[in-house]
């Protein structure tokens, strides 16, 4: 498996819709990717790691892919309508990185040993 990481970064003045981006196209980009997507998040930048300081990153999603091959496949059919909507949502210009997933261990619930 493979992650995905788009971020937008957080540009004073930059434009950003942030309901198009969560209702109509990441449900967009979830449909094109098909079976290669094995889920997507989306989360908003609220600060850094310094006290008051900004996020770098206003918006960031994550696309966990099932490989990088089927990525690539799907983004070869499905990347030019997935790339011409950004203009519908934001005038920021995102940063794509791509990840091999290492390891993985999902949070332990508050309370529980």
């Amino acid at each position: 498996m493979i992650r995905v990481i788009v971020s937008y970064p957080n540009q004073a003045g930059a434009r950003f819709d942030l309901d198009y981006y969560l209702t109509k196209h990441m449900p967009m980009v979830a449909e094109k990717l098909g079976s290669s997507l094995a889920g997507w998040s989306a989360e908003q930048g609220i600060g850094a790691g310094t006290p008051g300081a900004p996020a770098e990153f206003m918006i960031q999603a994550t696309l966990t892919m099932v490989s990088l091959e089927a990525f690539q496949a799907a983004m070869a059919t499905a990347g030019p309508a997935i790339m011409s909507d950004i203009k519908n949502y934001t005038d920021i210009q995102p940063h794509i990185q791509v990840n091999k997933i290492l390891g993985e261990q999902p949070a332990r619930a508050a309370g529980v040993a």
